[in-house]
């Protein structure tokens, strides 16, 4: 599926939305796992923390927001939060913010008000 980007994203499709999250999901995944064997050697060591992306301007009630919340996301006061894109069972922060930010630059591509976020442990 083609998804052209749009300047709303409040116009996309429910499909069009539920490919651009597993667009971002899939790029994030790549990144993270990237980072861990070519960064870490393959080894899950250095500080520990969490990644997320938080994407704003979307409304709860609407087709973007309702998509999103099928694919997971959490919507908390005044934004969306998705916890480790990635989705890699590692510890390492850098390892998850590779992740995270690989998700990010594709939800930019499409339109969405969305930032990546760490701490660590």
């Amino acid at each position: 599926m083609t998804v052209t980007a749009l300047d709303n994203v409040k116009d996309y499709t429910a499909s069009e939305v539920a490919h651009i999250v597993h667009t971002a999901k899939n790029a994030a995944e790549r990144a993270s796992l990237e980072y861990l064997h070519t960064t870490l050697n393959g080894e899950d060591n250095f500080p520990c923390g969490f990644a997320w992306a938080e994407i704003y301007d979307v409304r709860a009630n609407s087709r973007a927001g309702k998509m999103l919340a099928a694919a997971g996301l959490r919507k908390v006061t005044g934004h969306w939060y998705w916890h480790n894109p990635g989705g890699l069972p590692v510890q390492n922060v850098d390892c998850k913010t590779a992740g995270a930010d690989a998700a990010v630059r594709v939800l930019r591509d499409y339109g969405f008000s969305a930032y990546s976020v760490d701490r660590l442990d």
